[in-house]
């Protein structure tokens, strides 16, 4: 059970200027989120938080590695992962998301809850198709490939490189 006080960052206490936090999130932290996507999960999430007068700037800097399935062979495999992002934290009379970089929240509000952000900036640093790099470089020996290999369709075309010949009257057609 992820503990939400762990992901509040309390301002009010805090100088103007800079200030820096860090977490190690894993799947414990994803499981709160319903999100079954990762089979191991080891990030390292840097957030950095200016503090100013009238506002406050976060950024979240992501960094690590999370174990996923490939979807061409199902393989197991580590995707290193790596992500940013900024957002603008400003004070006004109630909660308004304006867009994904500024956020506005109530006068008095003495804290902030940064677990969505950083959610939202993992699962945003995975591409939308994850390919084992053994396929990208031919190195992985998988039944799976083989058989995609096999019924792929530039596999069959050198097998059989006869032309229909339809083909090659449509052709003609063409030059005339």
């Amino acid at each position: 059970m992820l503990n939400l006080e762990d992901y509040a960052i309390r301002f009010v206490g805090l100088k103007e200027g800079e200030h820096q936090f860090e977490y190690k999130i894993d799947n414990t932290f994803f499981d709160e989120f319903d999100y079954q996507e990762f089979l191991k999960s080891d990030i390292q999430v840097d957030i950095y938080l200016v503090k100013k007068n009238t506002h406050l700037e976060f950024d979240f800097h992501i960094e690590g590695k999370v174990e996923v399935e490939c979807d061409l062979t199902l393989e197991h495999f580590y995707l290193p992962i790596e992500n940013s992002l900024s957002l603008v934290v400003k004070f006004g009379d109630e909660y308004k998301e304006i867009n994904e970089e500024l956020l506005i929240i109530p006068f008095g509000q003495d804290e902030i809850q940064i677990e969505q952000f950083i959610y939202e900036c993992v699962v945003l640093a995975l591409p939308s198709k994850k390919v084992h790099p053994g396929v990208e470089d031919g190195t992985l020996d998988s039944e799976i490939l083989d058989k995609l290999n096999r019924h792929s369709i530039n596999q069959k075309n050198t097998e059989n490189p006869e032309i229909d010949p339809r083909w090659d009257k449509l052709k003609k057609l063409l030059k005339d």
